[in-house]
């Protein structure tokens, strides 16, 4: 998470975003035929999934059927076809979880089998996974971009948050706050509380767009129901300085102590600019 340096006046400094992470750049198109050869991805992953529909025909578990199985009986109920059973078991892979061997490329595969059946977060999964590479996963950059896009454009909320971001920092894509707002407000009609804080913080500090304190307001409000530790900050800001809502101090403080007991530094800098404020 970025963290912008509190100011003793009043100001958006305090504000935090809600980022999940950071990525490395990447190019803009791929060439699906790019994809390392050691995998067996370059298959046509992003035209099967073009005509994919969800589960294909086989039985699918549901992901609490499969909580509690052995990795084991995961990755027989992966091999009958069943898609959730495959991005269980690539987690696994990919994490060493379960008793399962640390394995990227095993974890791609699954990843593959998943997506192909239509599963967004396996396909989302696998652009990261590609993204970052691994000792026995060559790293394809352009491949995960591709990937990337064609899962906020399938509708996946943490594609289209991360996507956003990389329009609004111009991060190996044309920097486009339009589009990065767009993507914003996908995520966010998704619950999704990382994109209403990305979305309200545009709003507030009127990035590229017409600055609106009562819709960022909402949206932190909306945010910090869920317990999202930036949304709390954000929103104790905005009780702060009255903006998007009548200014109450106490509120401003009962929001940046819940941020804070999450582990917020940024909170507990502003109590102590709050307090300095109010001596």
């Amino acid at each position: 998470m970025m963290q912008r340096k509190f100011a003793n006046q009043p100001n958006i400094a305090y504000f935090a975003d809600g980022r999940r992470g950071r990525s490395t750049g990447m190019a803009k198109r791929v060439n699906i035929n790019r994809l390392s050869p050691t995998l067996c991805l370059a298959t046509c992953l992003a035209f099967a999934f073009l005509t994919a529909a969800p589960g294909s025909g086989f039985a699918q578990s549901s992901p609490a059927e499969l909580q509690d199985l052995t990795f084991i009986k995961k990755l027989r109920l992966a091999r009958t076809g069943d898609a959730n059973a495959q991005l269980a078991v690539a987690l696994d892979y990919e994490g060493g979880l379960n008793q399962a061997r640390r394995d990227a490329v095993q974890a791609a595969k699954w990843y593959r089998e998943a997506a192909l059946q239509g599963n967004l977060e396996a396909l989302f999964r696998i652009s990261k996974l590609l993204e970052k590479g691994a000792s026995n996963l060559p790293q394809d950059v352009p491949t995960a971009l591709k990937f990337l896009e064609d899962a906020a454009n399938r509708g996946h909320g943490p594609a289209q948050n991360e996507l956003g971001i990389r329009y609004q920092q111009g991060n190996a894509l044309p920097k486009d706050i339009a589009r990065a707002r767009t993507f914003f407000e996908m995520a966010a009609a998704q619950n999704m509380p990382a994109a209403q804080v990305n979305l309200g913080l545009l709003l507030v500090k009127g990035e590229g767009v017409v600055k609106d304190y009562d819709a960022a307001f909402k949206l932190f409000d909306t945010a910090a129901g869920t317990g999202d530790v930036w949304a709390l900050n954000n929103l104790g800001g905005m009780h702060e300085m009255g903006w998007g809502t009548t200014k109450d101090l106490a509120k401003a403080r009962e929001n940046y102590l819940a941020a804070q007991a999450k582990g917020s530094s940024l909170a507990t800098a502003n109590l102590s600019r709050l307090d300095s404020k109010s001596q």
